[in-house]
């Protein structure tokens, strides 16, 4: 009855919408736009190169990685200190967005993993970018990048903890029946070989989805040359945001471009940009190394599980995730960066738990948190909402919610979001204080 009703919701909430949306609307129409264009650089740009291979390891995980180790190191009666660390620190390692690390959550958490070291691996993960942090410090200030870094780490660890405190009782539940499982069934490979398969299947993952910082220099078929960050590209455009005055548009100002108005674009000469541009085949020798594995070392039963799993978590998250993306850009459109500037230009409450809130439920795609939030800083951001948004963003997004609560439930669901927002508050508050 219960999933029935569900579905009545959905069908009723899509009929609502169809029926009442005002299409004769310039903004209306402008956001459907935008809704597609941010759904279709997510489509072209980050689901083949990042979603699916992160699909690909939560299958893996699932499938050879047995419940006995994932339990010893990261299960309720794990040792906390090691757990903890090895679970805070992921990001480092890791240095994926929060797409990817959705599905490696969802399959350490369906092997048994605690509550604890689970919400500490799903912030961190995307949380303690090592690259975002480097240009967090480098654009928008050392004090910013660096409160960033620290913030992330005890982030992870104090939500891991509150989460398991929280949710005790479930979780002495999963410990007890932990203890009660029959002993595992003697793997059939050691433990060594499964950590290299999935190692090398981690490494094709950060290769593939290596990130561009997206600095050029754009000359245009009219004669204009100009310095920017790209935002979004899509097929037939791209979106800018500029580094200095062009015309009428300003610094921080956002333009589009049909790509048949763009004479010449030169990347910035970086270490960042040319591993960018030999990713595809580091990823190809990583992706060679699991093929080659995946033939000496799993049998042909193993394998056909595996593709199973994978196709089980495909169902699961990419419907919620485009569904999340298309609504964020449909939103996006409609608040203007101007209007949310003027929300948050001081260090009050209020600019603070504004901050967290649209860092937690906005769709920030890999990086580009640092070039809006630099335009938002433009016109008048103050540096505590700066630091609440740039906590609160990275780790949570509309999307991420809707997959974390097919995962988690409702209930954890919820908590897990308010303690994000209201310890990116306390802490922007904390740092607009001391550095505003």
């Amino acid at each position: 009855m219960k999933r029935e009703l569900k579905i009545f919701a959905a069908m009723a909430g899509v009929f609502l919408i169809a029926y009442f949306l005002p299409l004769g609307n310039p903004k209306t129409q402008s956001a459907i736009q935008e809704a597609f264009r941010l759904l279709q650089w997510y489509a072209r740009n980050h689901t083949l190169a990042c979603v699916v291979p992160a699909l690909f390891i939560a299958g893996a995980i699932i499938t050879f990685l047995s419940k006995d180790s994932v339990t010893r190191y990261l299960g309720p009666n794990a040792n906390k200190p090691l757990a903890y660390a090895v679970a805070s620190v992921s990001g480092c390692v890791l240095a994926v967005c929060s797409c990817s690390v959705l599905p490696m959550f969802a399959g350490i958490y369906s092997l048994g993993a605690g509550l604890g070291p689970a919400t500490a691996f799903l912030y961190s993960g995307p949380g303690i970018n090592v690259l975002a942090i480097f240009l967090s410090a480098r654009v928008l200030g050392f004090d910013i990048g660096a409160g960033r870094f620290i913030g992330a780490v005890v982030f992870s660890v104090v939500i891991g903890l509150l989460m398991a405190l929280i949710f005790r009782r479930g979780e002495k539940a999963k410990a007890k029946a932990a203890m009660q499982m029959p002993e595992p069934e003697k793997p059939r490979r050691h433990i060594g070989q499964t950590a290299l398969y999935l190692a090398c299947m981690i490494l094709f993952l950060v290769f593939s989805d290596w990130y561009n910082p997206g600095n050029v220099v754009v000359k245009t078929t009219d004669g204009r040359q100009f310095k920017a960050v790209v935002i979004h590209d899509t097929k037939d455009a791209i979106r800018f945001q500029l580094e200095e005055d062009l015309g009428d548009d300003k610094l921080g100002d956002k333009i589009m471009l049909n790509k048949s108005e763009i004479a010449d674009m030169q990347e910035q000469d970086t270490w960042v940009i040319r591993i960018h541009h030999i990713r595809w085949y580091l990823a190809g020798l990583c992706g060679l190394a699991v093929v080659i594995m995946a033939w000496r070392w799993f049998e042909r039963d193993e394998l056909a599980e595996w593709m199973h799993n994978t196709w089980d978590f495909a169902k699961l998250l990419v419907p919620l995730l485009f569904g999340g993306v298309f609504v964020v850009g449909f939103v996006s459109m409609l608040l203007p960066e101007k209007q949310v500037a003027q929300w948050v230009g001081d260090n009050s409450l209020s600019s603070n738990l504004i901050a967290s809130v649209i860092g937690a439920f906005w769709y920030f795609a890999t990086l580009t948190e640092i070039p809006i939030t630099q335009a938002l800083m433009n016109l008048g951001m103050h540096k505590g909402p700066v630091m609440a948004l740039l906590l609160a963003g990275p780790a949570l997004s509309l999307p991420n919610i809707l997959v974390i609560r097919k995962i988690m439930g409702n209930k954890k669901t919820i908590v897990f979001v308010v303690l994000v927002v209201v310890m990116s508050t306390i802490v922007g508050m904390f740092f607009g204080a001391v550095r505003g």
